[in-house]
């Protein structure tokens, strides 16, 4: 199993979005980043997804899992552009917020930190289980 990040923006699609999306989940449609777009691909069935909330909060408020391989994404008529269905699973118990993440030094190598503007990242297994140990959650 591996271990991921994937972020939207609340206003667009937020974590209660997802969350009333039920067992079917939701596609996760209009990434154009072909970085983010191979994460994607690389993506299996049951690998845990870290949901953040990007500009407004800057938090990982869920975690999700994947529920379907990388597909052709129906928002675009561009055979380049395929991605994962994802649902969610459980609220963090608390939520991590970028600041706290960036002043944590155990985290100073996560591509969130590194690379903030990429949409679809890995997360090490390492990782995960910081970002639990200060959620307040189970990894």
């Amino acid at each position: 199993m591996a271990f991921w990040l994937m972020k939207s923006e609340p206003d667009v699609f937020s974590w209660g979005d997802l969350v009333a999306k039920g067992d079917a989940g939701e596609e996760w449609d209009g990434v154009r980043n072909y970085q983010a777009r191979n994460n994607m691909r690389q993506m299996k069935l049951g690998d845990k997804v870290f949901f953040y909330h990007s500009r407004s909060d800057t938090a990982i408020v869920g975690i999700a899992e994947v529920c379907a391989l990388a597909h052709p994404d129906s928002t675009s008529d561009d055979p380049r552009w395929e991605c994962v269905d994802i649902r969610a699973r459980q609220p963090l118990p608390r939520q991590v917020s970028l600041q706290e993440i960036k002043a944590d030094p155990r985290l100073a190598e996560m591509v969130l930190v590194r690379n903030s503007r990429l949409s679809v990242q890995p997360v090490r297994e390492e990782e995960w289980r910081i970002i639990c140990e200060l959620a307040a959650c189970a990894p």
